[in-house]
């Protein structure tokens, strides 16, 4: 049985329902905030995410981002050495979802040279007659970068954890695979 932690930086566009999402998580499904404060700087979740078929499990650390600009030189320092990327977009504001490939190029440019694994989480699926972005279109996008793809509705407690269980996923997958290499040198 092993036990990981792994740096998740949750990136986007203010308004997103990224903290929404983060605490949603980190409660199970039992807190929903209703009131929205916009984040400023950088909010810490930490949750372990077990790994199925296998009795390991990684901790989360969840940077949950600013989205603003204005915060965005903060996060250079705060959003050193990523493991896992969490990118997500409010599935009613495409130019949220336009501007996920500069929040990518932002977390991949901590980790240069080295693959950043991720997913693309398009929140607010609740809100179907206001949508803008195509989930088709959102998934070829992700696919085209490296990420796999999901929709959540936050505020429906609709798979809201299967973005985190993929992330928990792809990381181990990573930690077996440099275990694979280390043990062919020996």
């Amino acid at each position: 049985m092993v036990k990981l932690a792994a740096k998740c930086i949750l990136a986007g566009d203010s308004a997103v329902g990224k903290t929404a999402l983060a605490q949603i998580f980190r409660s199970d499904g039992a807190h929903f905030q209703k009131n929205y404060t916009l984040t400023t700087g950088v909010d810490l979740v930490v949750k372990t995410v077990p790994v199925p078929d296998t009795g390991d499990s990684v901790e989360l650390f969840i940077f949950d981002s600013a989205g603003k600009e204005l915060f965005s030189e903060m996060l250079d320092k705060l959003w050193e050495s990523p493991n896992v990327l969490c990118l997500v977009y409010d599935v009613t504001n495409e130019q949220s979802f336009a501007n996920c490939g500069k929040w990518l190029e932002k977390a991949r440019s901590q980790m240069p040279g080295t693959s950043l694994p991720g997913v693309l989480v398009g929140n607010k699926t609740d809100l179907a007659s206001r949508r803008a972005v195509d989930s088709a279109q959102a998934r070829s996008w992700a696919l085209g970068q490296g990420l796999e793809c999901f929709e959540t509705s936050v505020k429906e407690m609709e798979n809201y954890e299967a973005p985190f269980h993929c992330l928990a996923k792809q990381f181990h997958h990573m930690y077996r695979e440099k275990v694979e290499v280390f043990q062919a040198l020996v």
